[in-house]
């Protein structure tokens, strides 16, 4: 006797050994056996034999029309034994019983299972929706299909046009275009967004990298919703007329946050204003463009490009452009110019007159250290440059002397920095002097200025957002860099605390110092009981946290665009204006292991298998292969240029340690320049002290730059 059953919701045909009771010992056609109850048992039969048996079932049961066994099917419950007298009549055997079963059981659009054998069949309205649906299902499977072969066939289908971008950024992976791109992409061996760049989907690998940097951070679009500027407060004063101020900046900058002026006063002392822009005066904690700036936190830079933190209104009505009065909250430092030594300082929120916005490309072959001390050469603000440069340099001076105080060596200037001109889809990387006097003062009072206020918040009790560099745990340890609200030292640039303030139009961490700043000008020692951010804030707290993740994420998103422009611009060098291949060597210098560092653009590179060199050999490397999509590049050295001098001891380190701190700025003032050198020297100096004591911090000597930019990160 052979038995057809139920086991594990799958049906089964067997040859029955022996009963017991009410179990079975059956033996399956591939010669396993296994015990069955008889509850399961739903057929009982001599022949066919149980192989047999199944495979006649299964193609009778795709003979059998589910429409018609739907209309013969009672609307009750019933078993399947009564569904086969109404079906098939009276002549009917195991074959078109168990045929019965495997129909009803493979088809839960049409019957729904009761129990053993037991069924009912769906509700006509159920039924012709579930129909539908799977014809819908049918339809959209054959569009896929359709979708994949175009794909595969290096063709963008007309509906994923609007789409490609999406698809590649933050796609719903349920839908039939990303399923068909995935499926022609893992057929022809290939990355989705490569096989959407062959199919014209995305217009260059640069699209693709921005796009999903928007997607994340911008999922909304970089406009601005509407919003008025404030009127500024009726009692605001205006400077004296004698101070007529000025900035330096780069040609490109128009979120204009400083400017200075001199004054000369008796005793042979002057009063050097320094003036940052006040936008502080116009926005409020909680109103709109409060709530613009806090969902930004910066302003994002990339080569050819930015995103504002704050719209264009409000950055017309509180840049420090040249020609007329403008909010400013200054800070006044009265100096001896004998000593250069600061006698006092006063800070005033006021309106100032700009007289000249100056620029770095225009000036900087002509403001030199030579020329300073001669006297020579003519140009706007000569005489007040000539006040600040000397005090520029004493500010240099003293802090490089509470960096000895540290156990940190002087900081090194470095002598090139590079301008990216983006036009269309060709780029100029054109190196521009790093550390001219120019340089020199715009950094040194911006950080006199975030020291200074940073001391003045303290004094008064207030909070504000201070950025510490120092060693926790043992005096020799590490130095980490944090933000915090409470004041501490920043040993890497030599200053007794450290809060960011000069960069209100761009960085909402100064905005939010700055609302401080003013509580303390208006109300003095009743400040800390009327500024915007209380002591012990939580939601000054929640600012530092959301602004360091998001400062941090801008700033690689920059590099990765750094590197893509370098390695965009080695093409170009390679193709030449003709299109056809001119060149493939570029020489470079070994900064640390297999770490070299491209002459002619700011390119650091990891080179497998290139050996062992000195510091500072020159290389010739041969570019073999770059991949915008992915942005890396294949590189290979073919000899030696030039070897250094082996030095010991000091001397060398001295020598070598331009190359190895690779600066990390945010943005292209000297400002944002000479903090990020001096933190980057102070972890490079840290990893030194700790590897003499075994302890070295991987990875801390080697900075990631902006002006030198690293393989991005994975």
């Amino acid at each position: 006797m052979n038995v057809f059953f139920e086991e594990s919701g799958s049906f089964k045909a067997g040859s029955v050994l022996s009963r017991q009771g009410d179990a079975f010992q059956v033996e399956l056609p591939g010669g396993r056996r296994t015990k069955v109850r008889a509850k399961d048992v739903l057929i009982e039969f001599e022949k066919p034999a149980a192989g047999d048996l199944l495979e006649q079932a299964d193609a009778a049961a795709q003979e059998i029309d589910l429409d018609f066994l739907w209309e013969c099917a009672p609307a009750e419950e019933f078993a399947y034994t009564t569904l086969a007298g109404e079906y098939f009549g009276e002549s009917y055997g195991p074959v078109e019983r168990a045929a019965l079963v495997l129909r009803l059981h493979g088809s839960p659009v049409y019957f729904r299972r009761k129990g053993r054998g037991q069924y009912q069949r769906a509700p006509e309205d159920q039924l012709k929706m579930a129909l539908a649906s799977l014809e819908r299902k049918r339809q959209q499977a054959l569009v896929q299909a359709g979708y994949e072969e175009e794909l595969k066939a290096g063709k963008l289908p007309e509906a994923l046009k609007d789409k490609a971008l999406g698809l590649l950024t933050k796609p719903d992976k349920n839908t039939i275009e990303y399923k068909a791109l995935e499926a022609a992409a893992a057929a022809r061996g290939i990355s989705m967004p490569r096989l959407m760049l062959e199919c014209g989907g995305i217009a260059t690998p640069r699209a693709l990298h921005e796009a999903r940097f928007l997607a994340e951070f911008f999922p909304h679009g970089t406009g601005f919703p509407g919003v008025e500027v404030s009127a500024l407060p009726d009692d605001l004063p205006d400077a004296a007329d004698h101070v007529q101020a000025f900035s330096i900046d780069d040609v490109t900058t128009t979120e204009i946050d400083d400017a200075f002026s001199i004054e000369h006063l008796a005793d042979g002392r002057v009063r050097i204003g320094i003036h940052i822009a006040a936008p502080a005066l116009g926005i409020k904690r909680g109103d709109t463009a409060d709530t613009i700036a806090r969902t930004r936190l910066s302003t994002v830079y990339m080569p050819g490009d930015k995103i504002t933190m704050l719209p264009d209104d409000f950055v017309d009505a509180f840049t420090l452009k040249e020609g007329g009065m403008r909010p400013a909250l200054s800070l006044y430092c009265i100096v001896n110019r004998e000593t250069q030594e600061i006698v006092a300082t006063e800070t005033r929120a006021e309106r100032v007159f700009v007289k000249n916005n100056l620029r770095h490309n225009t000036l900087d072959e002509v403001v030199t250290e030579e020329t300073l001390a001669a006297g020579t050469g003519e140009y706007p603000h000569k005489d007040d440059i000539a006040v600040l440069w000397p005090f520029a340099q004493a500010l240099f001076e003293k802090r490089q002397q509470a960096r000895a105080g540290y156990g940190l060596r002087r900081e090194v200037q470095r002598n090139t920095d590079y301008n990216f001109y983006v036009d269309g889809e060709h780029v100029s990387i054109t190196p521009r002097r790093r550390g001219s006097p120019l340089d020199l003062i715009v950094a040194e009072l911006a950080i006199l200025a975030n020291s200074t206020w940073g001391a003045f918040l303290n004094d008064h009790g207030v909070p504000g957002i201070y950025r510490s560099q120092r060693a926790f745990g043992a005096p020799t340890g590490p130095k980490r860099t944090r933000m915090q609200t409470n004041a501490a030292p920043h040993e890497g640039l030599g200053v007794a605390q450290y809060a960011w303030s000069t960069s209100p139009l761009r960085r909402y961490v100064d905005l939010v110092n700055q609302w401080q700043l003013l509580a303390c000008v208006e109300h003095g020692v009743a400040a800390k009981l009327v500024a915007p951010f209380k002591p012990k804030d939580a939601d000054l707290f929640a600012v530092v946290q959301g602004f360091d993740e998001t400062y941090t994420a801008y700033a690689d998103h920059q590099r990765r665009m750094e590197y893509f422009w370098c390695l965009r611009w080695l093409q170009q060098e390679m193709r030449g204006d003709g299109g056809r291949e001119v060149r493939r060597e570029f020489p470079a210098t070994v900064v640390k292991d297999d770490l070299v560092r491209f002459e002619e653009v700011p390119l650091l590179m990891h080179v497998p298998a290139l050996g062992v060199h000195a510091r500072g050999t020159r290389l010739m490397m041969e570019v073999m292969s770059i991949d915008e999509l992915t942005i890396e590049a294949s590189v290979r050295m073919l000899r030696v240029l030039d070897a250094p001098v082996v030095t010991s001891g000091a001397e060398a380190e001295e020598e070598t340690g331009e190359d190895e701190e690779l600066i990390e700025a945010a943005d292209d003032s000297a400002a944002s320049e000479a903090e990020a050198l001096a933190e980057a020297e102070t972890a490079a100096d840290s990893a030194d002290v700790a590897e003499g004591e075994g302890g070295a911090q991987e990875g801390a000597e080697v900075q990631q730059s902006e002006q030198h930019a690293t393989e991005p990160r994975a």
